[in-house]
C-alpha cells in the first residue's frame, strides 16, 4: 500500500506540472475550486506539504494556527511569487520529498500531524497522495475549478491511494461522530468504508456516485445529494454522516 502510494505521488507530479506547464497567465490567477486561492495558490500548497516534510525552517513560522489557517498563512506568503518561481519550487522540492516519503515510510513509528492526529509512518505517503488527488481534479478542474476538458486520469493507483488516507484519517478528525454511531460509506466496484463504533449493523448507509464525487463529498466540496449519492438508515446516522470532512 505505502509504496503504492508513492507511485500515485509521482504519477500526479509529472501530471501537475504537465498541467501546470499549458496555463496561461490568466489561467494561474483564476479562482480555483478552494474559496478564496486561485490556481497559483492551489499549486503553492501542494508545495508547501512537501516543504513541511523536507525542511519545515523553510516556511515561516504560523504558531499555533489552526490547520486551515495555516494553510492559508503558508499560501499567502508565497502569493507575491510569480507563476514561473511557485512551478520551479514545486518541481524541485517534490524530487527531494519522494524519496524523503520513501524513507519515512519504512520506519516503525507514529508520526503526530498538527490538527490532523497521530498516524504511522507507513501511512503517511497517502497523505500526499490524497492532496494531489484532490486539489488537481476537484480544485483545478471544472465544475468547481477553472480548467475545462476532463480531468486526469482517476485509475485505480491515484483513488486507492487517496482512499487509503481518507480510510486512516476518518476515525481521528471525525472523533466524535466516530464514537456515535457505525456507518457504511460505499464507492460501488471501488471500495466499502466501515466508519465509527465497532460491532453490530451500520445504522446508515451512504452510497457515492463515483469515487471522485465521493472525495468531493467528504472533504465537504458538495454535498452527497448534489453529487449523485444516496443516503439510507437510521435519521440521526445520516445526518451525522453528513458532517463528516477528511484533510
Amino acid at each position: 500500500m505505502t509504496y503504492d502510494a508513492i507511485e500515485a505521488v509521482r504519477a500526479d507530479r509529472a501530471t501537475l506540472i504537465e498541467i501546470c506547464g499549458a496555463l496561461t497567465a490568466a489561467d494561474w490567477k483564476a479562482e480555483s475550486g478552494c474559496p478564496g486561492w486561485s490556481v497559483q495558490d492551489v499549486v503553492a500548497h501542494i508545495g508547501v506539504t512537501f516543504w513541511q516534510l523536507q525542511d519545515p525552517a523553510q516556511l515561516p513560522d504560523v504558531g499555533s494556527l489552526p490547520f486551515e489557517r495555516a494553510s492559508d498563512a503558508y499560501v499567502e506568503s508565497r502569493r507575491s511569487w510569480d507563476p514561473a518561481k511557485v512551478l520551479a519550487d514545486y518541481e524541485d522540492v517534490s524530487i527531494d520529498a519522494l524519496d524523503h516519503l520513501g524513507t519515512l515510510a519504512s520506519l516503525d513509528i507514529v508520526v503526530p500531524i498538527e490538527g490532523l492526529g497521530s498516524y504511522p509512518a507507513s501511512v503517511l505517503p497517502s497523505a500526499w497522495a490524497f492532496d494531489h488527488y484532490t486539489h488537481i481534479r476537484a480544485d483545478l478542474f471544472g465544475p468547481r475549478g477553472p480548467l475545462t476538458g476532463p480531468p486526469p486520469p482517476d485509475d485505480e493507483l491515484r483513488i486507492g491511494a487517496a482512499l487509503d488516507w481518507i480510510e486512516a484519517a476518518l476515525p481521528q478528525q471525525n472523533a466524535e461522530a466516530a464514537e456515535a454511531c457505525q456507518l457504511e460509506l460505499q464507492i460501488p466496484g471501488i471500495r466499502t468504508i466501515i466508519f465509527g463504533a465497532s460491532g453490530g449493523t451500520p445504522k446508515a448507509t451512504v452510497t457515492s456516485a463515483d469515487a471522485l464525487s465521493f472525495v468531493r463529498w467528504i472533504t465537504q466540496r458538495d454535498g452527497w445529494a448534489e453529487l449523485g449519492g444516496q443516503a439510507a438508515g437510521d435519521e440521526a446516522a445520516v445526518a451525522a454522516a453528513s458532517k463528516l470532512r477528511v484533510f
